[in-house]
């Protein structure tokens, strides 16, 4: 095998060999999410695409991999959030009027607008009724699509302003209808928290602990959902706090720190001094001012002191309304990229093999915690101390041109996404298909393109299985023997082949869109040849099908299966404490209803009567002593019975009277279509009285498609009633137009005045002769009506 290479953040460029520490041993450290609210979608894509690494480096390149990730438990979003939710919920005990809490919600309206929206005109004269005007006025151009300057496409600034405006306008309209809580409570907290923050008792950290525990449960439980294999070991800022004073006071002993006014400032001057290198991952935003200030957070824009207008904070003196914890320099919190530095550094010792996070991380965050744990562990003469040997940097998930993030507010939660749009395997195949430190545009053709991934794979599971238990080979691989000595051929050889480009495709730092491809393609190839070639190699079939399963199994898209991931196909789900015995009564009792129904018809047919007294349940026994919980193997019995008392009805059906062919078409359509396919299985009929194949689809599917393939038979239903009811109401419609002698039809025709005694207008209404052009027209009329006229007669309907 060629050694794996991989992008690193800290070597811009082409991948670069991966060389652990430690032979065979990875360390890793990866930023976890900071819990003040429900994961999204750009949560899902990070920590999925981290998750897909870490399986290909443990499961298929053998790496011991300690997975290490923090949890920021305190952090300026979580202050401000927790914060706000205890101020609203003060404020709505307060014995408040109804104009008094109409009051306020307005003096919240006009302060969001002018904070967020600063054109605006005269935000202290704005309210709910001229609102929309000034802000269509304002921001029309944003919401009809544009930029704020008027060319270029939209970006987050835009996307920001919508969300603000989104904020206003259901503000606006709880405004007009006085119901302030909590239809305006976007606006209504930052107006709270600006007024009351400093009035709020932090002592009782449960303020904040209580909103960080509920969000960091919800987020493993997101994790579990999507198949992310939980962290080796999991630390919490937290928990830290007398391990950060003491590393912050370190890097203040060595002359690359601070204290200012309460603070801890990290000395990039004194760093640089020093011969030591500031923004490796991303030199040129080290002097950013927007990314700086984001970095330090909004509640600590006013701290001051700093020497350096990019100098960071390590320790932030705690301000009224914020938690605190003991240290040299007074009551204060840690800065947010010492946190990360100090849990690490005590898992993973003074250097790590890898440090992994969003991209967005890159500056100021990593850059910094790679700043200040250098000046930490660096000792004098010895260069540059190396934390970090690879960065890897999870690429962004973007909507519409704009990351989504919860500061926009254009995410959509993990748990939504799960509920109504996708499942775990295939939104782990859409970021499949991209790569790990790429962007990725959710959009209609990546999601077609996922979903015929998806199809294929799994239709190949389905046939392969339906193959082999229909050739009865069973284990077919395990005593398949290939020459050592002998090239590969046919599917063998297609199998080498595909193995070769997949190693191919994961060392290159784990280039899983050329390995996703790579699937299909022996997928595609392995179907044609089966079709092409009626003497196939079940056997060559089954080995293709287990290697795709392994590789399947590596990226994490079966939940239910676990390494070495020996089996074939995706596997069932069982729950642990289900008796097998209670898990396939379902299928008993199919069998039971089957063999009672068909029993009353009877039918003439020692192979049906064989058919019939066969009990499953002596093979099922068998198969569950051997301790299995592979659902299809324990439910294949009674299946089996089923399904070959269903083709014998079916073989028999030519020879019977008419009522017995009515009554077993009803019993195997039903038998097909729903007691079956209620369980997860469809027999695909064959022609010349094959046994049909069983196949084992999710029930969802099947009952799915047999809704679809109902209502397109209703629809077909409805339009021919229609078309019958159009034609009925048009033969009527035409009867009674036949009715009218042809010598009485223009006679109430305004037009004329004068008729010959045929009925023909002679004079018009003026008394003028009628033009001869429209004699000729009229005539042609009174002919057709002469004819309809006298047929209707001669058939008695006059």
């Amino acid at each position: 095998m060629d050694s794996l290479k991989v992008h690193n953040s800290l070597k811009p460029g082409p991948p670069v060999p991966f060389v652990p520490m430690e032979p065979g041993k990875v360390s890793w450290y990866v930023c976890g999410p900071t819990v003040y609210d429900k994961s999204h979608l750009g949560h899902a894509r990070n920590y999925m695409a981290s998750d897909i690494i870490r399986r290909i480096m443990m499961h298929y390149f053998g790496f011991n991999v300690k997975y290490v990730m923090n949890m920021t438990d305190v952090d300026d979003k979580i202050i401000i959030k927790a914060r706000r939710q205890r101020l609203l919920h003060l404020e709505k005990k307060k014995p408040y009027s109804q104009d008094e809490v109409k009051a306020l919600g307005l003096a919240a309206f006009q302060s969001y607008a002018s904070k967020n929206l600063p054109l605006l005109a005269e935000a202290s004269k704005l309210d709910e009724i001229n609102y929309t005007a000034k802000r269509d006025a304002a921001y029309g151009r944003v919401l009809s699509g544009g930029t704020l300057a008027g060319e270029g496409k939209p970006g987050d600034a835009e996307t920001k302003i919508k969300m603000h405006i989104g904020n206003m306008n259901a503000a606006a309209e709880a405004l007009k209808k006085n119901a302030i809580f909590p239809d305006a409570d976007e606006v209504l907290l930052p107006y709270l928290d600006s007024l009351h923050k400093e009035t709020i008792d932090t002592s009782d950290q449960s303020i904040f602990t209580d909103l960080t525990k509920r969000m960091e449960a919800l987020f493993f439980e997101d994790m579990d959902n999507l198949n992310v294999l939980r962290p080796d070991v999991i630390t919490r800022v937290t928990e830290y706090m007398p391990q950060i004073a003491k590393f912050v006071e370190q890097i203040v002993d060595k002359g690359f720190a601070y204290e200012a006014e309460g603070s801890v400032y990290f000395d990039i001057a004194a760093f640089q001094k020093a011969g030591y290198t500031y923004a490796r991952l991303r030199p040129e935003s080290k002097n950013d001012k927007a990314l700086q200030e984001e970095g330090e957070g909004s509640l600590s824009t006013n701290l001051g002191g700093k020497r350096g207008a990019g100098d960071f904070a390590l320790w932030k003196k705690s301000k009224a309304g914020e938690p605190y914890w003991p240290s040299k320099w007074g009551d204060g919190r840690p800065g947010w990229h010492i946190e990360c530095s100090v849990m690490a550094s005590d898992i993973l010792g003074s250097r790590m093999d890898v440090h992994s996070g969003g991209v967005d991380l890159a500056f100021p965050h990593h850059d910094n915690e790679l700043a200040q744990s250098e000046a930490y562990f660096c000792q004098p003469g010895k260069g540059e101390h190396t934390w970090v040997n690879y960065f890897f940097h999870m690429g962004h998930l973007s909507i519409s041109g704009s990351k989504m993030s919860k500061s926009l507010k254009n995410f959509e939660t993990i748990a939504d996404a799960l509920a109504t749009t996708y499942t775990a395997r295939s939104m782990r195949i859409v970021f499949l298909m991209g790569r790990w430190n790429d962007g990725v545009e959710i959009s209609p053709d990546l999601r077609s393109q996922a979903d015929t991934w998806e199809s294929a794979i799994s239709n190949f599971f389905t046939n392969t299985k339906s193959w082999i238990m229909d050739a009865s080979v069973g284990d077919g691989v395990k005593s398949l023997s290939i020459r050592q000595d002998t090239p590969a051929t046919g599917l063998l050889a297609d199998l080498d082949l595909a193995k070769k480009e997949l190693e191919a495709a994961l060392i290159n730092s784990f280039d899983t869109p050329r390995a996703m491809l790579v699937l299909l393609k022996l997928v595609n190839t392995t179907n044609v040849f089966v079709k092409n070639n009626k003497d196939v190699d079940l056997a060559h079939v089954e080995a293709i099908a287990r290697w795709i399963t392994k590789i399947v199994g590596i990226f994490g898209l079966d939940s239910n299966a676990s390494p070495p991931y020996h089996g074939l196909g995706w596997v069932p789900s069982m729950a642990a404490d289900i008796d097998p015995r209670k898990a396939v009564q379902p299928y008993a009792e199919v069998v039971h209803a089957v063999k009672s129904e068909v029993s009353k018809l009877s039918l003439c047919s020692d192979t049906l009567s064989n058919r019939l007294s066969q009990d499953p349940s002596t093979d099922f026994e068998s198969i569950a002593s051997s301790g299995t919980r592979d659902m299809e193997k324990l439910s294949l019995p009674y299946i089996r019975a089923v399904s070959q008392i269903r083709d014998e009805l079916r073989r028999m059906i030519s020879s019977q009277s008419t009522e017995n062919k009515k009554a077993i078409l009803t019993i195997t359509d039903r038998i097909r279509d729903f007691d079956l396919a209620n369980l997860g299985v469809y027999l695909d009929d064959r022609p010349d009285n094959q046994p049909s194949l069983i196949k084992f689809i999710p029930a969802a599917e099947l009952i799915r498609a047999r809704e679809e393939k109902a209502a397109r038979e209703a629809e077909k239903a409805q339009k021919k009633e229609e078309a019958r009811i159009a034609r009925e109401k048009a033969e009527q419609e035409a009867k009674e137009k036949a009715k009218m002698p042809p010598e009485e039809m223009f006679k109430k025709d305004e037009r004329y005045s004068a008729w010959d005694d045929a009925g023909m207008p002679t004079k018009m209404k003026d008394g003028s002769d009628v033009p001869k052009s429209q004699l000729k027209s009229l005539k042609k009329m009174w002919d057709k009506q002469k004819k309809v006229h006298e047929e209707l007669k001669a058939k008695g309907g006059l």
